[in-house]
């Protein structure tokens, strides 16, 4: 966690001090647009969409996971096949051990990660006000439970587990940094409602560095807490790890308190994911407004509605791609594909921020990366490096991504952008 939170750190600074610079909608494709050119801001936008989509994905399927936990505290079991992924690569095996559906493909679909994509996307399409009022109160609940859990956890935490500290050494922290990665693109989706904000090169910057230092700070407290109460081994390939661990050690002498901390963890976790899933859901549709607006996708997707004057033919479009998907696919597989599409997008930013401040040295900044090109060149070196921890075949996934979007470009795309040349 420590090694994603100084790679995000040197990628944080980057976007602030392109956000400075350029303060409108789109996060790495307009800066990219605007400092490497037209081709590779197609790239990073087809990879946005890629990223935006798999991190939603990810999180609808821990959500859907979290509403199983709290269904099982009110003592409510539905059948696992409407609210598991109908492709299961490990199998789906309760907290006994006992197996529920082998590995592969199952007849089923998750319902509620399915359907929470759906619900915040009518609440995004009649507006950001009502989101952002919405999501305030969310992300406030979810940093009271957050801390009700890290305190609750600190008198159940057994030192004995962190030893080894690093049962896999610095390839398993290389690996697992690759894995939790995309929970960091929190920041990257401050950037891409950059025309939403009142002072977007004061509070853009301001608001990016921030979510780094808060996110940093809880995210390291919970997973120093949650893996001194079970072993890791123990939530490999658990959608919901700190609810399941909390019901695990509820049951067991002395453990009763924990059994409304869970309920809490559940409401705060339940509070936090739909947050995100906001959050995610209007930087992917902005990215498609963005490159609908510069002529790489059809106009329609830059289309405002009339009364509540959000592009909601994008929001929708994007809501459908997240929805159905949610419903098929474990976290696993999902996460991989946001993960190599967030690092490829940190890298392409700090290249802009190099190359900008050589094309353009005098331009206004609102924000400054210290030490020149070092930190941009370090946030490109360290990005790299994760990436290689990611599995191969999430590699050939994501090169199969790249290839059909440099179709679409070639064949539809650089034929009708704002710089085509006219016939």
């Amino acid at each position: 966690m420590i090694l994603v939170a100084f790679v995000c750190a040197l990628t944080g600074l980057c976007y602030a001090e392109l956000a400075s610079m350029i303060p409108i909608a789109g996060s790495a494709y307009t800066y990219t647009y605007a400092t490497l050119g037209e081709l590779i801001a197609w790239i990073i936008g087809w990879d946005l969409i890629l990223e935006y989509a798999g991190s939603n994905m990810s999180v609808s399927v821990g959500f859907a996971a979290h509403v199983v936990d709290l269904l099982d505290w009110f003592g409510l079991h539905p059948s696992a096949r409407w609210i598991s992924p109908a492709y299961l690569p490990d199998g789906l095996q309760d907290l006994a051990g006992n197996n529920l559906y082998n590995p592969g493909w199952h007849f089923g679909f998750n319902i509620p990660a399915f359907l929470i994509v759906l619900i915040i996307t009518v609440i995004l399409v009649r507006g950001i006000r009502e989101s952002a009022s919405t999501n305030n109160m969310m992300v406030g609940f979810k940093l009271i439970a957050i801390l009700i859990f890290v305190f609750a956890a600190i008198g159940f935490i057994h030192p004995s587990i962190w030893h080894p500290f690093m049962p896999n050494g610095w390839s398993g922290v290389l690996t697992g940094g690759s894995i939790i990665f995309f929970t960091y693109i929190g920041f990257d989706s401050v950037s891409t409602a950059a025309e939403e904000c009142r002072n977007p090169q004061r509070d853009l910057p301001i608001g990016i560095i921030a979510t780094l230092v808060v996110c940093t700070v809880l995210y390291v407290a919970v997973a120093v807490c949650l893996t001194g109460l079970v072993p890791w081994q123990s939530m490999v390939g658990d959608a919901a790890p700190v609810v399941n661990a909390l019901k695990k050690l509820s049951v067991l002498p002395g453990g009763h308190s924990l059994y409304w901390i869970r309920l809490v963890v559940l409401l705060g976790a339940l509070m936090g994911m739909i947050s995100s899933i906001l959050v995610f859901q209007i930087g992917q549709s902005r990215v498609w407004f963005s490159m609908s607006r510069d002529g790489l996708l059809p106009k329609v997707f830059s289309n405002v509605h009339p009364v509540f004057r959000t592009p909601a033919f994008s929001t929708w479009v994007a809501g459908i791609l997240v929805a159905i998907p949610s419903g098929l696919f474990d976290i696993g597989t999902l996460a991989d594909l946001s993960n190599i599409g967030t690092l490829f997008a940190f890298v392409l930013v700090s290249i802009g921020v190099i190359v900008l401040r050589y094309r353009d040295p005098h331009r206004r900044r609102g924000f400054v990366v210290p030490f020149g090109p070092v930190i941009p060149a370090l946030s490109v070196i360290f990005c790299f490096l994760l990436m290689t921890g990611l599995p191969i075949i999430t590699w050939y996934r994501f090169l199969i991504w790249l290839v059909i979007g440099l179709f679409i470009y070639f064949l539809y795309s650089r034929h009708r952008s704002e710089f085509a040349k006219p016939r």
